[in-house]
């Protein structure tokens, strides 16, 4: 089956671009920058998510102001692959765990984790995640800074 292509026009563009950058930019005023009604920029925004372009909206808290100063990158080796499903379920219920990726290459499971400091780092590690049920090891990068944290370009 074909995969139908979206088409986005300048005015589309210019919505998105808008909203990406302050999802609480008023709408009205959106309507004025490009001279239609606000109706209508609802109505292209309701098209849009109906063709699954925009996938949804929501606030992002900054995790240092809640006390989470180490974000650290985790590959996690399995004894069989057939353990990655249970390992899942497991790592969903770690409230650290805010990123899980099934990937190739050295590891069955890369995840991103926020915690306190490196002391929870290492509890988070050595209680919760090496404990699950076929994990053989685990890998950690810690994050010393983040450059670059953006959507992908229009």
């Amino acid at each position: 089956m074909k995969e139908k292509s979206l088409h986005i026009d300048g005015i589309d563009k210019i919505i998105l671009k808008k909203l990406i950058d302050d999802a609480r930019t008023p709408i009205l005023s959106i309507a004025r920058e490009v001279g239609i009604s606000g109706a209508a920029i609802h109505q292209r925004l309701r098209k849009l998510e109906a063709s699954g372009l925009i996938a949804g909206s929501k606030f992002v808290l900054n995790p240092k102001v809640l006390g989470y100063k180490t974000l650290a990158f985790v590959g996690i080796f399995l004894d069989a692959a057939s353990k990655n499903s249970a390992a899942i379920k497991r790592l969903k219920e770690i409230p650290e765990v805010i990123e899980s990726h099934y990937t190739t290459g050295n590891y069955a499971i890369f995840i991103k984790i926020l915690c306190r400091d490196n002391e929870h780092l290492m509890n988070v590690l050595n209680v919760e995640i090496q404990n699950i049920k076929g994990v053989a090891r685990t890998e950690t990068f810690i994050s010393l800074d983040q450059h670059i944290d953006r959507q992908i370009s229009l």
